[in-house]
């Protein structure tokens, strides 16, 4: 039949080799990401020296809040805080000498997401320390939480938060309290939602013309097609709507706005920045803090992003050969694939060389 049909022959060929390349790219691909670190899993407190040496005084108390929501509306998709953006805050608050107290609309035991690819040695840790679990399994009631006990507030994301957080007259009267009486206001990736109807004393809303950042529009209808059907409005839309200078970063990378005594962040991975930055507005510098290796990862990613292939290799390699700072390179394989998600073919194939790259300085 292939001999009277040669057309059907090669093109059986092709598909055949075809299949055949994408499957050993595939399987190289993979090979490019690390394996899972069991020792990992196991952090505790004590093994962090961050957390367990050079212990700080006592400075004050940080409430931290997060979604009860367990669904994102009506769409079946579940929901809850990122513990990762709650975990990597409540460590650096509690570092630097602040105790932490955690609250949500409901109080209880609020829903979480964890995500095992983003999950680090702080993650875990707090999945371990049976005081952070205490907390998070008996969060306080937002309505029962005095204000003046605290020098700040951080708001953590989950998609929950867009729901929960915007409309509850607890969180607006917390935010109206402590932002005017110059207290610190934090909230990253979702958490800026607790912003959107805050009005000061003078009517105004709490966001008109401050600089601002939260989860854009294009993070969320890359992974979500439907959110504007699935969420109340679009945070990057409503916070611009309430008067806020939106400060929009490279997708999926740390990007921070610092306005004064109001320190929002775009997405998870600027949870880091953003919690010590609250920290330097509250008057104290940030104990000395070992970077993580998904941190030296966005910064070759923001390198490559602003100079191209070339610089973001060179950093690399100063970062194993002259620093000895490992690199992510699963987070850099992740972004590989947004590229691919996004039909950005040259883009994807210029950081699955730099992971490639990534992993050749770790092996040697």
């Amino acid at each position: 039949m292939l001999k009277k049909y040669p057309i059907l022959k090669w093109t059986l060929l092709v598909l055949t080799s075809l299949i055949i390349v994408l499957f050993l790219f595939g399987w190289w691909f993979m090979s490019l990401i690390p394996p899972a670190d069991k020792e990992v899993t196991a952090s505790q407190v004590s093994d962090i020296p961050y957390l367990s040496e050079a212990i700080q005084p006592i400075r004050g108390k940080i409430l931290a809040v997060v979604t009860s929501v367990d669904e994102m509306g009506a769409s079946g998709k579940s929901t809850g805080y990122e513990l990762t953006e709650l975990a990597r805050a409540y460590y650096v608050f509690q570092a630097n000498g602040f105790e932490v107290d955690i609250a949500s609309p409901m109080g209880g035991k609020p829903p979480v997401i964890i995500d095992d690819e983003d999950m680090g040695v702080y993650d875990f840790a707090f999945l371990n320390d049976t005081i952070a679990q205490y907390k998070t399994g008996h969060t306080i009631p937002i309505e029962k939480v005095i204000p003046a006990d605290y020098q700040a507030v951080f708001f953590a994301g989950g998609k929950g938060a867009m729901f929960d957080f915007p409309e509850n007259k607890h969180i607006q009267s917390i935010v109206q309290t402590l932002y005017e009486t110059n207290k610190v206001i934090g909230a990253v990736c979702h958490g800026p939602a607790a912003l959107v109807n805050v009005k000061l004393d003078n009517g105004h809303s709490l966001l008109e013309n401050r600089m601002v950042s939260g989860f854009t529009n294009e993070e969320e209808l890359l992974l979500i097609p439907d959110a504007k059907s699935i969420f109340p409005f679009l945070l990057q839309d409503e916070l611009i709507a309430q008067g806020g200078r939106f400060e929009k970063g490279t997708m999926y990378l740390e990007q921070i706005s610092h306005d004064k005594n109001l320190v929002t962040g775009q997405n998870p991975w600027s949870t880091w920045k953003l919690a010590e930055t609250m920290v330097k507005q509250m008057g104290y510098t940030p104990k000395y803090r070992e970077i993580t290796a998904e941190e030296n990862a966005v910064q070759v990613l923001k390198t490559y992003e602003l100079y191209g292939s070339q610089k973001a290799k060179k950093l690399i390699d100063e970062m194993y050969n002259t620093k000895n700072k490992p690199v992510e390179r699963l987070l850099i394989a992740k972004h590989s694939v947004i590229a691919a998600m996004k039909g950005e073919l040259g883009r994807f194939f210029a950081l699955v060389a730099l992971t490639s790259h990534a992993k050749k300085q770790a092996t040697e």
